[in-house]
């Protein structure tokens, strides 16, 4: 089944320098460890390819079924490198939510509709 992120995840992101992060907190233990083998670094990588230009490093925190991704040189410099590059990472979390992703049928249970 074919569904967009915001259908099984919330998503938190911010920025620090040159980079953004994106947090998503998973709505059950068996959509985490669907997750973890499926959204990779690869699969971000690709969605945020117009924007992330360094790499993308993920970090999964089990406890709080969650994956936190880095994207490297996501913002152009930063929010405050200048005055003509304004770039945030604020609304990266929510840009992810909207990526679409194959959901197997027996994950299908813990789906919002």
């Amino acid at each position: 089944m074919t569904i967009k992120l915001n259908q099984i995840a919330h998503a938190r992101s911010g920025d620090k320098g040159a980079n953004s992060n994106v947090g998503l907190m998973f709505k059950s233990k068996e959509l985490y460890e669907w997750a973890k083998s499926n959204i990779t670094t690869t699969v971000v990588k690709d969605f945020f390819k117009s924007i992330a230009k360094g790499d993308i490093v993920r970090y999964e925190m089990d406890n709080l079924l969650a994956l936190n991704f880095i994207l490297g040189d996501s913002l152009g410099g930063g929010g405050s490198e200048s005055l003509i590059n304004d770039a945030q990472g604020k609304t990266h979390g929510q840009a992810l939510l909207l990526m679409e992703v194959n959901l197997p049928d027996e994950l299908v249970q813990f789906v919002n509709s």
